[in-house]
């Protein structure tokens, strides 16, 4: 009897786990994924936000046995982190990421003030796919800025001392990427270029979307400021997201990486859309 139940649980998660692949229906949804994290206001306080978010999506791409691979970091001036571009490898990442763009919001007793008071912080989560060699993006090079600087580290020293950082700006768009992470300065043209082409299909499938939008009459506009999840670590533990009313009681798992009830609640209700 007992090795019946085994099979019904194994069964029963072979189902979940088709259906919850069954969500991922878009072209893209099978690419690599590209996340950028940045600071909001809120100075030391946001940036260790922001180290804290960058954690959360390692151990959660840990757990997925995802590669993650940095190409841009900026430091905070006293502790965490102002900016970080990293880029999720494996099949499927972008389908799953694709539920964290938006503003993040965590509430709890600040490590930095000495009053122990209670702070708000903001941090923004930027995803986008990162294309492979079968989608076509034409960069004409005369559209193209291409800058050289060097690579800074904490505290004013240089992770080297070359021109080794590249940044590109797509002159007709405006888009601005850039790579620094790497000891060779065509290696991080490479990633850099590799972003921008990722940047500029992105661009093309909001294009896309906002023609569909049209077609519905109600919008719901998205602003900084406007939170899709909240964290709440004092005076109790929840965290909820506020566009599909999904939430956990157990904070220190969903900083630690258990994301999938998160994730799976939005491509749930995407597809009811």
């Amino acid at each position: 009897m007992s090795h019946l139940k085994e099979e019904l649980r194994n069964l029963k998660k072979e189902i979940d786990n088709f259906e919850f692949k069954s969500l991922l229906n878009k072209e893209e949804d099978g690419l690599s994924a590209i996340v950028s994290i940045n600071a909001g206001a809120g100075g030391t306080e946001s940036c260790d936000w922001v180290g804290m978010l960058y954690r959360m999506y390692n151990r959660w791409a840990d757990k997925k046995k995802y590669a993650i691979h940095r190409i841009d970091y900026l430091p905070g001036e006293e502790a965490g982190i102002k900016n970080v571009t990293f880029i999720v490898k494996g099949q499927f990442a972008y389908g799953y990421l694709k539920s964290e763009s938006g503003v993040h919001r965590l509430v709890r007793i600040s490590p930095f003030d000495a009053n122990k008071r209670r702070h708000t912080s903001f941090a923004s989560v930027d995803v986008i796919p990162e294309i492979d060699e079968n989608i076509k993006i034409d960069i004409k090079e005369s559209d193209l800025k291409i800058d050289t600087f060097r690579a800074g580290g904490k505290g004013g020293q240089h992770v080297n001392v070359t021109d080794s950082a590249v940044r590109i700006t797509h002159v007709p768009t405006k888009i601005v990427v850039q790579c620094q992470n790497e000891r060779s300065q065509y290696k991080n043209k490479q990633t850099a270029m590799k972003v921008l082409k990722s940047r500029l299909y992105e661009r093309e499938l909001e294009v896309k979307k906002a023609e569909l939008a049209k077609q519905y009459e109600k919008k719901k506009p998205i602003e900084w400021g406007s939170q899709i999840r909240s964290y709440v670590l004092h005076p109790y533990s929840l965290i909820k997201d506020h566009r599909t009313g999904f939430e956990m009681r157990n904070a220190q798992a969903v900083l630690n990486g258990s994301l999938d009830g998160f994730i799976e609640a939005y491509l749930k209700k995407m597809r009811k859309r």
